[in-house]
């Protein structure tokens, strides 16, 4: 075993360290400076009870009118869901959902009569839901060719190898490709208000600005740039499995057909949970002095082209109004009542614990 003798230290702090054959070794022994030796000035709190108790006082006042004030706002959205899977033998989509597939020839309608015990006023947003449908699956996620969705020419007609299985159809590249657009939801609502007189008056629904600026203008183009006709830019290609038509051939209007359309770019848009909803129409409000929507009966018309059996999802169409902070979700108000009430309930226990303790511990401080 070796001997070693340790020398003065060093102005810097180190520390050398006499070696064999009298050579001096530099230690690992960190700088005396003040940040390698942890005493750099720092400021750290001394809670008190003039500390604490003002702070958990402050933070209850501030949340609790905030999440009152949220939870009102949410109550006030108006908002109105159906279900129409058709699961239970006395729905009216009961023979709709028992006997439709994807390789359905023809459509089945169901209608769904409802009421609204109040008016909509402003524009009302119409939604269509699922329940069980995980478009948050990795595989499925990453089942689409952004390039083509993009309008790039090369990968229209080579997508990605990430769209397999759905990337060629008999030998032709499929135009969108992919799991996620193959999958698209299809079901066609249509709105009917029941007249006392008897008459029934089809709403009025918007299909375009349902969907993001982004997407709509700079993730998803239609290949071909300018050019109108979309049979031609399309040559050559298959639709998607489960689609019945097309995608140049899902709108008449040229500014909502092929890859720019809304419908198709609201789906492509993956939600993160297994029960979701996307904005299918939009209902506007076209006079001031009358309700968008008045109180009265109602029937929705379901052209019923959407199987869910298969994985036992759920169907449903959403009406609502939103407001200055969105749609109805009274989640965000709870929990700012909640901290809030927490908060204030623990500053009034500790209050009381300091009042009848406090002088206690001041005594024996000044005894000792």
């Amino acid at each position: 075993m070796m001997a070693s003798s340790y020398n003065a230290k060093d102005e810097d702090g180190n520390i050398t360290v006499s070696g064999p054959g009298g050579g001096a070794l530099r230690s690992k022994k960190p700088e005396n400076t003040a940040f390698k030796q942890q005493r750099l000035p720092a400021w750290q709190p001394i809670l008190t009870a003039g500390t604490v108790l003002p702070a958990f006082f402050g933070i209850g006042l501030f949340f609790i009118p905030i999440g009152i004030g949220l939870y009102v706002t949410s109550n006030n959205i108006k908002e109105l869901e159906i279900d129409y899977t058709g699961s239970d033998m006395s729905s009216p989509c009961f023979n709709c959902s028992q006997s439709f597939s994807w390789n359905s020839t023809k459509p089945c309608t169901c209608t769904i009569p409802f009421h609204l015990d109040q008016p909509y006023d402003s524009n009302v947003f119409m939604y269509y839901g699922l329940s069980n449908f995980y478009q948050n699956h990795r595989r499925y996620v990453k089942s689409r060719d952004d390039s083509q969705l993009n309008g790039d020419s090369g990968s229209l007609m080579k997508p990605s190898k990430e769209c397999e299985p759905y990337a060629y159809f008999e030998k032709k590249p499929i135009a969108p490709c992919g799991a996620i657009a193959n999958s698209m939801f299809n079901d066609t609502l249509e709105l009917f208000y029941n007249n006392p007189n008897g008459t029934k008056v089809k709403i009025p629904l918007t299909s375009t600005g349902i969907a993001w600026w982004t997407d709509k203008h700079v993730k998803f183009r239609n290949p071909g740039g300018s050019n109108p006709n979309f049979t031609a830019v399309f040559q050559g290609t298959a639709k998607p499995v489960n689609w019945r038509r097309p995608v140049y051939e899902l709108d008449s209007d040229p500014e909502n057909n092929g890859f720019i359309n809304e419908d198709f770019i609201v789906w492509m848009r993956t939600a993160a949970l297994p029960t979701f909803r996307k904005l299918y129409r939009i209902i506007q409000k076209k006079d001031d002095l009358l309700p968008t929507l008045p109180r009265g009966s109602y029937t929705l018309e379901v052209v019923y082209n959407y199987p869910v059996r298969s994985f036992e999802g759920r169907k449903r169409m959403i009406l609502s109004t939103i407001s200055w902070m969105g749609g109805k979700n009274p989640f965000l108000g709870i929990a700012y009542i909640t901290v809030g009430s927490v908060c204030f309930f623990l500053g009034v226990i500790l209050l009381i614990i300091h009042h009848k303790y406090g002088n206690r511990s001041n005594s024996a401080d000044i005894s000792s």
